[in-house]
């Protein structure tokens, strides 16, 4: 299936590892330029290579680069905006993704990690977009898709300040949705199930020293509770995304889709 975004530049947040490193090699491989970035300076060098690589599977002939920022900083932000619209020309894609918060329950989130966590979830998913909506806008064409969590639908127990934060990136995204579909902008979140990534690998550590079991007990008892009997894999989180970019999604917009194997049972 030609998914129609051949040539287009792609923005992927946190995208040195896990589900940004998947979703900038999946796009590569459907022939957008890609620009990744990380605040980790020592993985970038490595998913360049990949991300390149992908593409030459494929067939395609792209430009790649890799940029240092720290989500966290609007300076950074606003420079790797600059910096890809020199170097690739303006963004017609972008996926907002970041590291998850601390988890813990309410009694163990302090100040410092509520500003943290929305500094880095939510203000850093608004200053990107922020920074290439003017170009999309002029483009008359844009995707956003927000990497979000299966916590829109259905809180996760001690995730408090995760489950809240996300669920004012839902909002913000609803919200821009409408405002922007006059110019051929779409907005989405895919929302990811356990998924096999390190920071799966954290959360499901850390329920298991509040629960006081082993970490592979606690990994078994989350794979029970999926339908389909798996954790994902990030090639199929980063497969949402690119569908969600794609020309035939072009009537899709203001939807948080859930890639869970099934398992929230909310409606």
């Amino acid at each position: 299936m030609d998914l129609g975004i051949r040539g287009r530049v792609a923005l992927i947040g946190a995208s040195g590892r896990g589900l940004g490193l998947a979703t900038a090699t999946r796009l590569a491989m459907e022939g957008c330029h890609i620009a990744i970035c990380d605040k980790d300076t020592a993985v970038l060098e490595g998913a360049l290579a990949q991300v390149k690589a992908a593409a030459t599977s494929t067939g395609e002939t792209i430009k790649a680069f890799a940029y240092p920022v720290d989500l966290t900083s609007a300076q950074d932000i606003d420079r790797l905006a600059a910096d890809v619209r020199r170097d690739l020309g303006p963004v017609g894609i972008l996926v907002t993704n970041s590291g998850g918060p601390p988890p813990g329950g309410f009694e163990e989130a302090t100040d410092e990690k509520w500003v943290f966590a929305y500094s880095l979830t939510f203000l850093s998913a608004v200053r990107l977009i922020r920074a290439v909506l003017p170009d999309m806008k002029a483009q008359k064409w844009g995707r956003i898709i927000n990497f979000t969590s299966r916590s829109l639908r259905e809180p996760i127990p001690n995730l408090i300040i995760s489950n809240s934060v996300r669920l004012a990136v839902g909002g913000m995204a609803k919200t821009l949705a409408g405002e922007v579909a006059k110019y051929g902008i779409t907005v989405n979140n895919v929302c990811p199930g356990p998924t096999t990534t390190d920071r799966a690998i954290e959360l499901a550590k850390a329920r298991a020293a509040k629960k006081g079991i082993s970490y592979d007990e606690e990994m078994a008892a989350t794979v029970k509770g999926i339908p389909l009997g798996r954790l994902a894999k990030p090639e199929e989180q980063a497969a949402a995304v690119a569908f969600l970019c794609s020309e035939p999604a072009g009537y899709v917009t203001g939807i948080s889709l859930l890639v869970d194997g099934g398992a929230v049972q909310a409606l």
